[in-house]
């Protein structure tokens, strides 16, 4: 017996093959771009989704232990806030408008001065912002009203991949909540928000449960994926709430940093706490409060994160080949902490906590010829880290004390990442072993959909960590005295990044 769990990121899709007791016996995977036909523009294709996760499936499956034979469930976990749109026969009608995408500004500033800014945060858990399926299907009613009236389906992207899977149209909580249309107490469509967008209930999918039977595997899907048809597919959950499970993040007061393509902050909360100043997100979790489980979790986000490295990785350096990274963390080592006086601020793509502002832009600060790709690399890292750090600190403004950071995606890999991440928050490291945790949780609801465990005691027994990583203090002085200078640099240069846009 296994469970399938599949992950469609930002960057790539993840398919991990997971024993009753955790084991991961078979894994795959398989990378595609951001298309970026516009400025300021992010899509993919939703064949190239589908794609890609054949071949991660395929993957997972060809490697699998021999011993561990037949798939009893799959479950899904997926990016958040994009938005795929649908004809009445299920054809894709535009490429997928995802999460980093900013076209939609007009459309966020109409839809919050509509409704009133405190007054969606209330309902929806978080302020709107570009990307978020809400102000994407606004643009696209606005802006291309004739495709808009052929959209018969709007889904996010698990769900899309759900529907390719099984024939079967449904979301759940954690994902209706990032779409910023669904009532983030009732856990359901919220009229009031889809009234704000001219939206008919219709087009949006039934709510299930995150553990609930979403569908069954197609003959023609498990033709693709080399498996039965009829296999149970799991509802599923979006890739933060997936994250949190397979970190075995399922308790109050733990903190969750994931820095992969973005950046998130996460703590589970067993009720509805809301920054009502909009710099946090209260989403719904995987898990249900009638089970008196965190049905709901607080976050904040960075958006370019492990996006900044490979940003410097692609466009700068150019370096190739599969060790890339290790040989960019080799050179960064040769710079101290303060990376010889180079500071980066990370917002390629703008930045959402604490600033929520799309129009933030990226900055190196203190370049001199005396810089080389050491100090370049190290800057980037450290400001990724600096950015989280400043997310956190809007966190413990609302009451989080963690007592250590668990610490998830490509930069847990890193061991210098680990350890700017400690002298950055001044907390012990926790690294998270476990690859790919949002496909981790993905299977944990798998299995927890058929019943044949509980997915949170599960996730406390299925996580584990790398040596824990502990602070050091010169390094945090250096830091502390850094973050004054990084906060000051966005204040002072906030003006100028909307100068320079208009240029």
């Amino acid at each position: 017996m296994t469970f399938l769990g599949i992950d469609l990121g930002t960057s790539s899709a993840k398919a991990l093959l997971v024993s009753p007791e955790g084991h991961i016996v078979g894994q795959g995977a398989a990378e595609y771009a951001i298309d970026q036909p516009n400025t300021g523009w992010a899509e993919q294709s939703p064949d190239t989704w589908w794609q890609a996760t054949v071949i991660a499936a395929r993957g997972a499956l060809a490697g699998a232990d021999p011993s561990y034979p037949n798939v009893e469930a799959i479950g899904l976990s997926g990016q958040m806030h994009g938005t795929v749109l649908l004809d009445k026969s299920g054809v894709w009608l535009s490429p997928a408008v995802i999460w980093p995408d900013r076209r939609s500004q007009s459309q966020v500033n109409e839809i919050s001065k509509f409704i009133g800014a405190q007054r969606l945060i209330q309902l929806a858990g978080s302020p709107l912002a570009t990307g978020f399926q809400a102000a994407t299907i606004r643009w696209f009613q606005q802006e291309q009203p004739a495709l808009w009236r052929q959209v018969a389906t709007v889904l996010t992207p698990k769900d899309y991949l759900r529907w390719r899977l099984t024939g079967e149209i449904a979301s759940e909580p954690s994902d209706g909540s990032g779409t910023l249309l669904l009532d983030v107490r009732r856990r359901d469509w919220s009229v009031e928000l889809l009234d704000a967008i001219e939206l008919n209930r219709d087009l949006l999918p039934k709510i299930l449960a995150s553990t609930a039977v979403a569908g069954h595997l197609t003959k023609w899907s498990a033709a693709q994926f080399g498996l039965p048809s009829g296999i149970p597919v799991i509802c599923g959950a979006a890739d933060t709430a997936c994250g949190l499970l397979g970190a075995g993040v399922v308790d109050e007061g733990a903190l969750l940093l994931t820095i992969s393509s973005g950046g998130q902050l996460a703590i589970p909360a067993s009720t509805v706490e809301i920054d009502l100043n909009g710099r946090l997100h209260t989403f719904c979790s995987a898990l249900e409060p009638a089970k008196r489980q965190p049905g709901w979790y607080q976050m904040g986000a960075i958006l370019s994160a492990g996006l900044s490295l490979r940003w410097l990785r692609d466009r700068v350096l150019e370096l190739k080949g599969g060790n890339a990274y290790a040989t960019m963390t080799s050179l960064a080592k040769q710079a101290p902490p303060g990376a010889n006086g180079l500071l980066f601020l990370p917002y390629l793509l703008g930045e959402r906590t604490p600033h929520m502002d799309p129009g933030a832009r990226g900055l190196f600060l203190g370049l001199t010829a005396e810089h080389g790709r050491a100090e370049l690399i190290r800057a980037v890292m450290e400001g990724v880290a600096l950015a989280c750090y400043d997310a956190f600190e809007v966190l413990a403004e609302v009451g989080a004390r963690p007592e250590h950071v668990i610490l998830a995606g490509g930069g847990a890999r890193s061991d210098l990442w680990r350890q700017i991440v400690a002298d950055v928050f001044d907390l012990p490291v926790r690294p998270l072993a476990t690859r790919e945790q949002a496909a981790m949780g993905a299977a944990l609801l798998a299995g927890g959909g058929l019943g044949t465990f509980d997915p949170v005691v599960q996730a406390r027994e299925w996580a584990k960590y790398d040596d824990q990583v502990e602070p050091n203090a010169d390094a945090n002085q250096v830091y502390r005295g850094l973050l004054s200078i990084f906060r000051h640099a966005y204040q002072k240069h906030k003006n100028d990044f909307a100068v320079l846009r208009g240029t």
